[in-house]
């Protein structure tokens, strides 16, 4: 049997997996209260029948195709689709602008998009209408356009059916594509800059799905078939190859998650042997937790508080127990651990961490409860996951884990983390100069600053952008900084400030359910005037001032002001995997975070 150190592009694994897998279920949607699943060899079908479609339209092999959709069975599809025909998709977020699709068109200078629904539609057309190159559109749903204009619109089922493809004929061609052929431009999410087309090759992705694969089959008991659930944007790098081709070379099927807000419930129905997250959602769904047993009372915060001593007890101690210990142990496995791995589908092997940097005080809670967090490390230039923890190499929340196989990494001698392998990108499209300063001499210098401990585990301080040089000429990582202040129940979110600055200042969003809580306790209106009242401002300095007693000097937040609003996607202060964009936070809140030193 092949794999993905053997296959020849990314097709053709799909290809070969469909035929060995057949009619059993593959991709699967919530559709009127139930799952209902798309068979391995019904979704050939559909690839072959898009792969014909688009080159019934004109779409040439090496030509870029835009897709804009919510992660739905036909992301997949479309995306196998694409490269069938020999073309290059090019991934966008859901959450783009019309200003984002301009660049991201014009940049690519896709010949053709295909959009899920009307709504999504309604951005990217008036995009699609200013580019020079786009002169078709494909609704995977009825678009209900009013009027055609310089492109066509197309409807998936009718273009689908009109070009049924021949699923022996398709494979034959894509058996020509090569590993190091282009396989999809995914553009950075950008937490400065205008976004990058990042050129990732089927060889870059295949060999991130063959040290992914090392891990499961070797650190872990396998399952037929392995089961993902599928929720991070699928346009992003590390849900691409992680939570869509992973699943692929491992002959397991794909869950959609409904939405972020049934994220939970869909965990306990289908019930997931693996899962691809971001840190962030740990941070949230500890402090649910936190509170949702502290309002439980009797015996539940007691066994948690004994869970978390233990847990701590089990990884400061090479995670093993003394035998005192382990009668207690046994209690709270059967009973709190039990209830919690419920929640979580109980079939679960590991949640993999990634995108973000990962507080170790969030691993080792969810580590005592019983739950595998590994944290990983990556990025789009290298396709994109670069470490990963893994139980049989003594996980450390601290660190990013080892390399995977195959994966080559160097510390410069300025501490910026460097990679090689076949997992690194060809560069940026259309974009030589930039291109040449992150790749030399085969190695891509991934800006980020670390180093590699006495076990093999790769370390990451910070970026190396990000890096806060005070007055005094101190460096100071503010993420790490950041981190340990959203662990605070006070504290939704926070980003700190001052670079060449006497010390650290900080701009805090309060987490509203604490807000909520606090104005009903202390007779105040839960309403915009709350952010001036001297009394809110000191408790949350209160939880400032907590964390500051475990930071060094240089660390310390000394003044904070309030965000007007949380950081979010919608409004660009986020990433969509959830990053904070540093230089548009500054341009919003830079004066007043500036007056601070006044």
């Amino acid at each position: 049997m092949k794999t993905p150190a053997t296959w020849p592009n990314l097709v053709t694994m799909f290809f070969d997996q469909a035929e060995r897998r057949g009619s059993n279920p593959f991709l699967w949607r919530k559709s009127e209260g139930a799952w209902r699943s798309i068979s391995w060899v019904d979704a050939a079908q559909a690839v072959a029948s898009l792969a014909a479609s688009l080159k019934a339209i004109g779409i040439q092999p090496g030509d870029r195709v835009v897709l804009v959709s919510e992660n739905r069975p036909e992301w997949c599809i479309a995306d196998l689709g694409i490269m069938a025909a020999g073309a290059i998709t090019v991934p966008t977020y859901t959450t783009n602008t019309e200003r984002d699709h301009v660049h991201i068109l014009e940049n690519s200078g896709a010949r053709a998009a295909i959009v899920s629904t009307a709504k999504l539609a309604k951005v990217l057309l008036p995009a699609v209408y200013q580019s020079t190159a786009c002169t078709a559109v494909i609704g995977m749903e009825p678009l209900r356009i009013g009027q055609s204009s310089s492109a066509a619109i197309h409807e998936w089922d009718k273009l689908l059916a009109e070009n049924p493809g021949d699923v022996a004929a398709t494979r034959k061609a894509v058996a020509k594509l090569k590993r190091s052929d282009t396989a999809c431009l995914i553009y950075t999410s950008g937490t400065g800059g205008a976004p990058r087309g990042v050129k990732q090759h089927h060889g870059a992705i295949l060999m991130n799905c063959d040290g992914c694969l090392d891990i499961i089959e070797n650190d872990f008991e396998k399952d037929e078939p392995e089961s993902f659930l599928s929720f991070l944007p699928a346009s992003h790098a590390y849900e691409h190859s992680g939570g869509q081709y992973l699943p692929i070379a491992l002959g397991g099927d794909i869950y959609y998650a409904e939405s972020l807000e049934k994220l939970a419930a869909n965990i306990e129905e289908t019930k997931p042997t693996i899962m691809v997250v971001v840190p962030r959602l740990f941070e949230v769904l500890r402090q649910r937790m936190l509170k949702t047993i502290e309002k439980q009372g009797g015996l539940a915060p007691k066994l948690l508080d004994q869970a978390l001593k233990l847990g701590r007890k089990r990884y400061d101690n090479g995670h093993k127990l003394g035998l005192l210990d382990k009668p207690l142990d046994l209690v709270i496995d059967a009973t709190l651990r039990k209830k919690v791995r419920g929640k979580f589908g109980g079939r679960l092997k590991a949640m993999v961490a990634g995108g973000a940097p990962l507080n170790p005080e969030v691993g080792i809670f969810f580590y005592s409860l019983g739950i595998n967090l590994l944290q990983g490390y990556g990025q789009t230039e290298s396709g994109p996951v670069v470490s990963c923890n893994r139980p049989s190499a003594n996980i450390k929340m601290h660190s990013v884990g080892r390399p995977l196989k195959g994966v080559e990494v160097r510390i410069a001698a300025d501490g910026e983390i460097c990679v090689r392998g076949e997992l690194v990108m060809q560069g940026y499209w259309q974009n030589e100069e930039e291109s040449a300063r992150v790749l030399q001499d085969g190695w891509l210098h991934t800006g980020d600053i670390g180093h590699i401990d006495e076990d093999g585990h790769i370390v990451i301080t910070d970026r190396k952008k990000d890096i806060i040089v005070n007055d005094k000429g101190d460096n100071v990582a503010p993420q790490r900084v950041e981190g340990m202040l959203t662990l605070q129940s006070e504290i939704l979110q926070a980003m700190v400030h001052g670079d060449r600055r006497p010390y650290l200042v900080g701009l805090i969003v309060p987490d509203p359910e604490w807000v909520a809580e606090w104005a009903a306790e202390n007779g105040r209106a839960n309403d915009a005037a709350l952010r001036a009242d001297p009394a809110f401002h000191k408790a949350v300095m209160a939880a400032v001032d907590r964390v500051n007693t475990q930071l060094s000097v240089i660390e310390k937040v000394r003044r904070v002001i309030l965000a007007d609003e949380a950081f979010t996607v919608e409004n660009e202060m986020m990433t969509p995997s959830l990053k904070i964009r540093r230089h548009v936070i500054r341009q919003a809140y830079g004066a007043k975070l500036d007056a601070l030193y006044g």
